[in-house]
């Protein structure tokens, strides 16, 4: 069975996302975001009134992405702490595109943004904690993966860094 098109709502959130990533927020505008998406404009205006809709949009769905990774998180096989630091690097996913957006947004000072992407951080964290009991050795890992993940979006990969944070976490016990 063929998988299922994405919604035009979804459409638009994805075109969306990619204006921002690749383009950035001023070039996100709601024409060009039609455009991207293949429909027209009024096909837009239809789901989202506004450009802050759609932030807010985006906002939302990224954080569904974000409970659904927590969970998943929380019941990978090789454990939270490995699954998130093999996540901490920029797959090309779905998730990750929103996460950068959503980065874009907040650099323009939008704590709507900010505030999403703490939240996740918050959970991410949650579940670190909660696994290794020790909240100092969680926000590290945490920020690990945080330079595990700005080495992989700024071009900087090495491709045996997370063989020599495992390297490391394995002399620990970990």
């Amino acid at each position: 069975m063929p998988p299922e098109e994405p919604s035009t709502r979804d459409r638009l959130l994805d075109a969306f996302e990619t204006l921002l990533v690749t383009e950035g927020s001023r070039a996100a505008t709601l024409d060009a975001v039609a455009a991207e998406a293949g429909v027209s404009k009024g096909g837009l205006l239809y789901h989202f009134h506004s450009k802050d809709e759609l932030v807010e949009g985006m906002l939302d769905r990224m954080r569904l992405m974000g409970e659904r990774d927590a969970v998943a998180m929380q019941a990978a096989p090789q454990g939270p702490v490995d699954y998130y630091l093999e996540t901490s690097v920029d797959s090309g996913s779905a998730f990750d595109r929103a996460l950068i957006a959503a980065a874009r947004i907040a650099q323009e000072n939008d704590e709507r943004a900010s505030h999403a992407l703490a939240e996740l951080r918050d959970q991410w964290f949650a579940v670190l904690s909660d696994h290794l009991g020790d909240e100092a050795l969680a926000r590290t890992i945490q920020l690990i993966g945080d330079g595990l993940y700005f080495d992989d979006t700024s071009g900087f990969t090495d491709p045996r860094a997370l063989d020599h944070v495992r390297d490391v976490l394995a002399r620990l016990d970990l």
